[in-house]
């Protein structure tokens, strides 16, 4: 039976790429990774449950030994690695957990997965994968003119998450040219759809919508993002895994450009259309806070490499897949609710108290 390890597999994008992998009934079999910490969500993957084909185990990617086992008792022939501390305000106030996860973590993983690979047959050796899940956030801050992020960008990182995460990128790319190990980047714009958890801009524009509490915008809210649904997020990584050229970058964008602002707007005129306030538009609740330190202006993804080598671009339009989040959110209000930790409230509190 063939397995694939797929690092954060409880986290936002790994839940759901498990989830995508698993729907054809043909998929390998995945052994889920994940060290559960506050974002790291079980209950997302609760339709599991049951299914022989999905293998969680509760592992910390800085833990060698256990990696190890792991690797020698399934031998997998890939490996898809989401795991990572991710949210930028995190950093901020925090970077410690960044740089032991995004860096340590991912060289523990690629130390145990060169040693595993040097034990494969040719064949097989040839068609491992070690495929890396990265971000935009490496390339920097662009200006309202400037071209898009390509491949060939140079690195500009501006906040601890996006150092940590350049870090990982370069010891992957030095794994392959050193060692040679079979190793694939992806660099993603910003996600959204079902599970993301609620301290991101979406999900907490929605969940704070609903409860009546004020919708924080960081300064003008004139920052620009490109938004991609994670539904054709998780079907690029597919593509790639599948047909990419070992050693390459990929860049996944959604080609949608939007103001944090003009995001918060459409996500209020979507309630007000899909679950409307009995005085008012949502719109009223919309507050702006002090803006974070070093906040980048504007990021945009050039995926026209993904399109031309590999025929990928993404399925949803912003604001089909938009729709689609909202109402995920408002049929999925238990899930919500089950998150909302203590620990993620004090977050928040102390986050937007400004």
């Amino acid at each position: 039976m063939p397995y694939i390890i797929v690092t954060g597999g409880a986290g936002f994008i790994g839940a759901n790429f498990v989830l995508n992998w698993l729907s054809d009934a043909a998929a390998d079999t995945v052994i889920n990774v994940d060290k559960l910490t506050y974002a790291g969500n079980r209950k997302t993957l609760a339709s599991l449950e049951g299914d022989s084909r999905h293998i969680f185990s509760q592992t910390d990617i800085c833990d060698r030994a256990a990696l190890d086992k792991l690797f020698a008792t399934y031998r997998p022939r890939a490996v898809v690695h989401f795991a990572a501390e991710s949210h930028v305000d995190r950093s901020i106030h925090g970077p410690d957990a960044f740089i032991q996860t995004n860096i340590v973590g991912t060289f523990t993983l690629l130390e145990a997965a060169r040693a595993h690979w040097g034990t494969l047959n040719e064949g097989d050796k040839a068609s491992f994968r070690f495929l890396h899940v990265s971000t935009d956030e490496v390339f920097g801050s662009l200006g309202p003119h400037d071209p898009q992020f390509s491949e060939t960008t140079a690195y500009q990182p501006n906040s601890p998450y996006s150092a940590s995460k350049a870090a990982s990128d370069h010891l992957v790319r030095a794994y392959h040219h050193t060692y040679g190990l079979p190793v694939l980047t992806t660099n993603c714009s910003n996600n959204y759809g079902p599970f993301h958890f609620p301290e991101k801009l979406i999900p907490l524009v929605i969940s704070n919508a609903l409860a009546g509490k004020p919708l924080p915008i960081y300064g003008d809210g004139l920052n620009v993002r490109d938004w991609l649904y994670v539904a054709d997020h998780c079907g690029a990584i597919r593509e790639v895994l599948a047909r990419g050229c070992v050693g390459e970058t990929y860049n996944v964008g959604g080609w949608n450009e939007k103001t944090n602002l003009d995001v918060v707007h459409t996500l209020c005129d979507l309630l007000d259309e899909l679950h409307p306030k009995t005085d008012g538009s949502y719109r009223d609740q919309i507050v702006f806070v002090k803006d974070r330190p070093g906040h980048d202006r504007r990021y945009a993804i050039d995926a026209r490499k993904l399109e031309r080598e590999l025929g990928w671009r993404p399925a949803e339009t912003f604001e089909t897949g938009l729709r689609k989040t909202v109402q995920w959110y408002l049929d999925n209000q238990a899930w919500v609710k089950d998150v909302m930790s203590g620990e993620y409230r004090n977050w928040v509190a102390k986050q937007y108290a400004a």
